[in-house]
């Protein structure tokens, strides 16, 4: 009897382990903190309470999901704001899907796409909405946020991955490329991790380090200054990253991901 109970708990305690969107006993007492309960936006801000109401993400299946095509295209922002941190999460993608995680948020500001026939670019566009500032929710398309992308998409058939290994899954999305291609075929979930300590990152997809570097150093830097200039508002703060603590957002690129299994934990020296 007593070797079937125990057989039972370690049961029990092994299923506990597996079940999504929970915290094991081992992570509370690591500092671990879920940021997604699996059926409620607490700990986020809530998009469907703004106004006009948001319809980019909803929760579906335990997870948090990109709208595709939403009117209002909008990243799902951490109500909590973190510095040095290490953050765990599952996600998987639409068949030629698009999506990421920023972290180290430096501004948000919101741009009318509809006006891009006025710019030779997207980026002359975003350029003209972070200077100028005239651009709200209310008359906008999407709001654009400046910070650093853990990137995840459909290696095989989105035609920006296909772009190289900068744009590819688990890369800092145009700034350091993933080193090797780590993903799971669409459909399936895949692991993720970013450790962030001062300016030193890590990114690892699948238990696979897949990039890894200094947000600012000198090659990173340059593919920024390639796609919005050094003159741009943009580069100047991701170069210089005067925002210390920072949500987390997941973003809608429009296309359909799944989000869950969130947990973070902040680092101190």
């Amino acid at each position: 009897m007593r070797i079937c109970l125990s057989l039972l708990v370690m049961m029990a305690a092994a299923l506990s382990a597996a079940e999504p969107n929970k915290l094991t006993a081992e992570e509370k007492a690591a500092g671990w903190k879920l940021l997604f309960d699996g059926k409620s936006m607490k700990g986020w801000e809530d998009i469907r309470k703004a106004t006009p109401p948001g319809d980019s993400w909803v929760i579906e299946d335990g997870c948090l999901k990109s709208v595709p095509e939403p009117k209002l295209r909008e990243d799902l922002f951490s109500a909590a704001k973190y510095g040095d941190f290490e953050l765990v999460f599952e996600w998987k993608i639409s068949a030629g899907g698009n999506s990421g995680v920023k972290y180290r948020v430096q501004d948000r500001f919101w741009i009318d796409e509809r006006r891009i026939k006025e710019f030779k670019k997207f980026e002359d566009l975003a350029n003209d909405a972070v200077r100028n500032r005239k651009g709200t929710r209310k008359d906008g398309t999407q709001e654009y946020i400046v910070g650093f992308e853990y990137q995840v998409i459909d290696n095989v058939k989105h035609k920006d991955a296909q772009r190289g290994a900068y744009y590819q899954a688990g890369a800092l999305y145009g700034m350091v490329p993933a080193t090797q291609a780590a993903s799971k075929p669409v459909g399936e979930f895949n692991q993720a991790r970013v450790t962030v300590k001062g300016k030193h990152f890590e990114h690892w997809l699948n238990g696979v380090k897949v990039a890894e570097g200094e947000m600012d150093a000198p090659a990173a830097l340059a593919k920024t200054a390639e796609r919005w200039t050094k003159e741009s508002l943009i580069y100047q703060a991701l170069a210089n990253q005067p925002v210390k603590q920072c949500p987390i957002t997941l973003q809608n690129h429009g296309d359909a991901a799944w989000f869950r299994n969130i947990k973070i934990r902040s680092i101190t020296n």
